[in-house]
Formats: C-alpha cells, sequence, structure tokens
C-alpha cells in the first residue's frame, strides 16, 4: 500500500470512527433514558453457547461493553479482553487522528494503520475463547459466570 492509499484509508477510517462516537453517544443516550430497552438488549443469550455448552469467539463481549462504560476495566477484559483492546486502539486512533487535524497535518502524529492491529486482535479473541472453552469442557469452570453475581 502506497502513502496515498494509505492517507486514503486513514481519513476513511477516522470518517467512520466520528459516526461510531456518534452511534455510541445515541445509545448511550437511549439506555439512559429506556433502561428496560437497554437491559433486554444485554440479556440477549448467545444461540451458539445455548445448543453446544460452548462459548463463541463473541460471548462475553456485551457484558464486557457494558462494564466498560461504566468504567470497570478489570471485569471487562475478564468478560472479553477485546473490548478494552479495541476500545484503546480506538481511542489512540482517534485523538492521534484529531491531533494531527488540529495541527493542519503539519506533524504526523496521527496512528498509521497496520495489519497487525488486526492480527493482534485476532490471537486476542482466539486465545479468549481456546481458554474459556477448554476450562469449560475439562474442569466445568465457566469464566463468564463467575462475575454475573457481582455484576449482572
Amino acid at each position: 500500500m502506497n502513502d496515498r492509499e494509505r492517507v486514503q484509508l486513514e481519513q476513511t477510517m477516522y470518517t467512520i470512527g466520528l459516526c461510531l462516537l456518534g452511534a455510541g453517544v445515541l445509545l448511550l443516550f437511549i439506555g439512559q433514558r429506556l433502561p428496560s430497552a437497554a437491559a433486554a438488549l444485554w440479556s440477549v443469550p448467545c444461540m451458539f453457547h445455548a445448543v453446544t455448552g460452548l462459548y463463541c469467539p463473541g460471548c462475553g463481549g456485551t457484558r464486557a461493553a457494558a462494564l466498560l462504560l461504566r468504567g470497570e476495566i478489570g471485569a471487562s477484559l475478564w468478560y472479553h479482553p477485546i473490548v478494552v483492546y479495541s476500545a484503546a486502539v480506538y481511542a489512540w486512533f482517534m485523538v492521534s487522528h484529531t491531533a494531527e487535524r488540529l495541527m493542519g497535518h503539519r506533524w504526523r502524529i496521527g496512528m498509521r494503520y497496520r495489519n497487525l492491529y488486526l492480527w493482534l486482535a485476532l490471537a486476542i479473541t482466539v486465545v479468549n475463547v481456546a481458554v474459556k472453552d477448554f476450562a469449560l469442557a475439562a474442569f466445568q469452570i465457566d469464566f463468564l459466570k463467575i462475575l454475573d453475581g457481582m455484576y449482572f
């Protein structure tokens, strides 16, 4: 990928990031105004887990997002570490690109796109589901139920 393509990709990603920020603020507003609707959203069961008894790669993600929004970073990491990783990469990207834009692109301080970030996300997800499914299948340890009584 040449520099021009990379700049175009990063501009597109920045625009999408701003849209995600707007959608997130809207969802937080709706969650505050309609707590019963938000509670129903958080309680949607995983069909893969219901059928197989094992976790899917996304199991725990909704609870992790809810906990992260409440400021419970450790608990969010416990339920699904990809949520905290994604939030950190998103924040780093958006803050650095906003700063670059505010400086008129004089300094290239914006986080540059690398496939490595996606490979790390994939690795985090695979390790997360492998550890949780192994503990569940081999030792009947249900990691997602351990903290449920404390937070949900």
